[in-house]
C-alpha cells in the first residue's frame, strides 16, 4: 500500500537554516549593529536591528534610513527563504529563530513605508506578514536584546 502527499494541504512551513548565530549573539552581547552587519552582511536580522533602531530615532532621517535598512533585510531574507525551498508562499513561522530577521525585517519595511508615504508597500509587507502565517503583533513581540 502507497501513502500519498495530501495534495490539499499548503506548502509545508519554511525554516531557515541557523546560518547567522555568531551575528545573532554579537548583537545580543551588545556589539554595535553597524559592525555587525559589516561582518555578515547577508544576515536579515542585522539590517532589521539596524532598521528598528533607526525607526526609534523618530525622526524623517531615521525613517528613510530604517526604509533602506529594511529593505536590504528584505531582500536577503527572500533570497535565505528561495535557497531554502520557499516558493513565494507558505508559512514561514516566527517562532522559528533564524526565520525571525526576516520577519522583523519585513515589519519594519512596512512601518518604514507607511511613515514616508508608501502606503501600498506598507499594506503589502503587512499582508505578506499574515500571508506568512503570523502577524504584525507577533513580530512586534520578537526582541534581541541589544545593549
Amino acid at each position: 500500500m502507497s501513502t500519498h502527499e495530501n495534495l490539499l494541504q499548503g506548502p509545508e512551513p519554511t525554516l531557515l537554516p541557523d546560518d547567522y548565530p555568531a551575528a545573532r549573539e554579537r548583537l545580543t552581547s551588545g556589539d554595535d549593529p553597524v559592525e555587525v552587519a559589516a561582518s555578515a552582511p547577508a544576515s536579515s536580522i542585522v539590517w532589521a536591528v539596524l532598521a528598528e533602531g533607526a525607526l526609534a530615532a523618530d525622526s524623517a532621517a531615521g525613517n528613510v534610513e530604517a526604509y533602506a535598512y529594511a529593505r536590504t533585510g528584505y531582500h536577503r531574507g527572500l533570497d535565505a527563504l528561495r535557497r531554502a525551498g520557499w516558493r513565494g508562499q507558505g508559512p514561514i513561522p516566527a517562532s522559528h529563530g533564524p526565520n525571525q530577521g526576516f520577519l522583523r525585517a519585513l515589519l519594519a519595511l512596512s512601518r518604514a513605508a507607511h511613515l514616508i508615504g508608501e502606503e501600498d508597500e506598507s499594506e503589502r509587507c503587512a499582508k505578506f506578514l499574515t500571508d506568512s502565517g503570523t502577524s504584525v503583533d507577533e513580530v512586534r513581540a520578537l526582541t534581541l536584546t541589544t545593549k
